[in-house]
């Protein structure tokens, strides 16, 4: 992998001239898309080489490109940050996790630390289609058109899956009287 990261970097894949098929804006967003999803940071790197494999291996089988690479791209990683966050509840509860970095006594003048602790833990026990929509609606702020195109699901579900979300992490909020 360190390999394909200093070639991707550098603007080449195996093939001299070959343009890296992610631009910085594209990378960013897929970082963000993959953090908001679950992914540690350690394991971001490797998660938008996946975003970027996937992409050439889609023109080395001749396939179009994507109309739109970006939202593609997000879409790609909000699903390789689903599969990542499968794998981890499998191994223990994210929730554990952020249960321990909660325990440190926080200073009153960090506030927004305790409400990124609350954000993402909610976001962990939102369902994984709920999760999914909310992320790429408000996190990769892709259109409920494009989110229904990349998932291929209708507008009016993607709608649904939003309002439940935004409904359950505002409750989760409240709950725990952060907001």
């Amino acid at each position: 992998m360190a390999v394909l990261r200093r070639k991707a970097r550098r603007g080449q894949g195996d093939t001299p001239g070959v343009d890296d098929p992610l631009d910085a804006a594209q990378e960013r967003r897929v970082r963000a898309v993959l953090a908001l999803g679950g992914m540690p940071q350690t394991d971001l790197a490797d998660g938008v080489q996946q975003v970027r494999l996937r992409l050439l291996e889609r023109a080395a089988k001749g396939d179009e490109a994507p109309r739109d690479v970006s939202a593609w791209a997000a879409v790609v990683a909000s699903n390789l940050a689903m599969d990542w966050h499968r794998a981890k509840r499998r191994q223990e509860r994210l929730g554990e996790r952020l249960a321990s970095l909660r325990q440190p006594a926080h200073p009153s003048g960090e506030e927004s630390s305790v409400l990124q602790l609350a954000v993402a833990q909610g976001l962990d026990e939102l369902p994984d289609a709920q999760r999914q929509v909310l992320v790429l609606r408000f996190y990769a702020d892709l259109p409920v058109r494009g989110i229904a195109e990349e998932l291929g699901i209708p507008e009016g579900t993607v709608k649904s899956r939003l309002h439940t979300a935004v409904r359950a992490l505002r409750e989760r909020l409240h709950e725990d009287e952060v907001v």
